[in-house]
């Protein structure tokens, strides 16, 4: 079932949020590192027990929407069915994933996320599966916490912009499969975006399929040393084997930042 919520004026909340975030939208190095803007104050909670499907612009209005009966398991197992399921060019706007998340969001092709929180991730916030090598996945402010694994999961092809997020307590904000039965070469930027403590990398790409990983004026706090990863890359493969690790940090090939990118408190 495709649901439709009409559009409606943002709450304050999202407002306040969005100008944050749009203030926020610069390019080049690192700022000084500085606390993370507030979260927001949900507008209301709904459950849901089934899949709400997006073929067009949805604004929840910044309320909470928690998973309940199949959605409600809370747990961290594969193949969980999302809160969200996007078709290819829709837009989510103004929501907050309170706990149970479930699977968080699925984009079945090019998407959009303005103003998405998350505040308990689930299996992933959100995943990216999308076939074709043209397809451009959104991420525009909002953040994510309490994420015990992946935040953002990119299983499909082409390019993933994260910009004016922020990210606490997770273990990678943006993972490219590593052993999908499917792989397909894969472009990150990340922009602009706060990371608290603790974390244990930013990014993960495969190397071996041409993936790349562009930071730039990502801001880390409480990490004095230096333990979360900018960047790791992998061999991927397609058996859906464990993949190895073959190093991190800049390369200017496959992750491409500078220590000017990067600043710290």
């Amino acid at each position: 079932m495709t649901s439709r919520i009409p559009l409606r004026r943002p709450a304050i909340g999202a407002l306040a949020a969005l100008s944050l975030a749009s203030a926020a939208l610069v390019t080049g190095g690192a700022s000084p590192a500085s606390a993370a803007p507030a979260w927001p104050t949900p507008n209301g909670s709904q459950p849901v027990s089934k899949t709400i499907d997006v073929s067009g612009p949805y604004d929840g209005g910044l309320k909470r929407f928690y998973g309940s009966g199949d959605l409600g398991d809370g747990g961290q197992g594969e193949g969980q069915d999302p809160i969200f399921k996007l078709k290819d060019g829709a837009v989510l706007k103004n929501v907050i994933l309170g706990s149970p998340a479930a699977d968080g969001i699925h984009c079945m092709g090019s998407c959009t996320l303005q103003n998405v929180w998350w505040e308990d991730v689930g299996e992933d916030a959100a995943s990216f599966k999308g076939k074709s090598s043209s397809a451009t996945y959104t991420v525009t402010g909002g953040g994510a916490r309490k994420a015990s694994d992946k935040v953002f999961q990119f299983n499909g092809a082409g390019k993933l912009n994260v910009t004016g997020f922020q990210v606490r307590d997770f273990g990678k904000l943006v993972r490219s499969c590593g052993n999908c039965s499917t792989q397909y070469k894969r472009t990150i930027v990340v922009n602009n975006v706060d990371v608290t403590a603790p974390g244990t990398s930013l990014v993960g790409i495969n190397q071996n399929y041409g993936d790349t990983a562009e930071l730039r004026g990502i801001r880390i706090h409480g990490d004095s040393s230096k333990k979360i990863k900018p960047c790791v890359r992998y061999v991927g493969n397609d058996t859906g084997d464990e993949p190895d690790e073959v190093g991190s940090g800049p390369d200017g090939t496959y992750c491409r930042y500078s220590a000017s990118d990067i600043s710290y408190d």
